[in-house]
């Protein structure tokens, strides 16, 4: 049997286990990972076991290839979510030059993740959802400046994952789940920058902090550029 080079939790929710099973799997997964089977219990190696017998067996002779960062389920729906603002962000009738403070919040993500290759398997994301209340405290600090430096406008931010669902069984959730917050600041001028810059340095140390995979990341904070 191929060597796997991740966890496969994402296969075990597709088999119908339970949250809290698929959880436990991945947990156990990286601690035999770094620290052997043999010290496990009993009762979970047995898990493990079972979890492995119940999915599909990987082709032999060839390695598991390890997804890419931008092939990870939750990178592709920051992306998703990010090309849909500034799709609408064309139909908007924006002063020059301004800039979506949402779609920045979203690059700058993206940024950290491809810089940082987290492991994005479940213990990630559902940590990652910690970043729903960062996201929406920078939008409320945006939307709360003066009219010289922020235009507001509106945008639905169910529409374009609603139209997906209608179309392909997606599991993605709402970037936003209030139905009715529809506030989308626009960033002016140098505001931009400044907000963009406040971003990046609140969300490197938080996004370190909060995602378990990169615990013992030695690598050094991205530079500015």
């Amino acid at each position: 049997m191929a060597k796997e080079l991740t966890h496969r939790a994402d296969e075990l929710a597709g088999l119908g286990w339970s949250a809290d099973d698929v959880n436990r799997y991945a947990e156990l997964w990286d601690y035999r990972q770094r620290w052997g089977a043999m010290n496990l219990e009993r009762e979970d190696r047995l898990f493990l076991r079972k979890a492995e017998a119940a999915l599909p067996a990987l082709v032999t002779g060839k390695a598991a290839a390890k997804k890419s960062t931008q092939d990870k389920s939750y990178y592709r729906w920051l992306r998703f979510h990010l090309d849909a603002m500034r799709e609408a962000e064309a139909a908007m009738e924006l002063k020059d030059g301004g800039q979506g403070a949402w779609p920045i919040l979203l690059e700058e993500e993206l940024r950290l993740l491809d810089y940082f290759e987290p492991v994005l398997g479940l213990p990630d994301t559902l940590k990652a959802k910690a970043f729903d209340n960062f996201r929406a405290q920078m939008s409320a600090q945006a939307a709360a400046l003066p009219a010289d430096q922020m235009q507001a406008c509106s945008y639905d931010f169910k529409a374009a994952l609603t139209a997906l669902k209608e179309k392909e069984n997606s599991k993605w959730r709402h970037l936003v789940e209030d139905s009715g917050d529809q506030s989308y600041p626009v960033l002016l001028g140098t505001t931009a920058e400044s907000f963009r810059n406040d971003v990046r340095d609140q969300l490197t140390p938080l996004l370190r902090q909060t995602l378990p995979s990169l615990a013992d990341s030695e690598k050094p904070d991205p530079g500015a550029a």
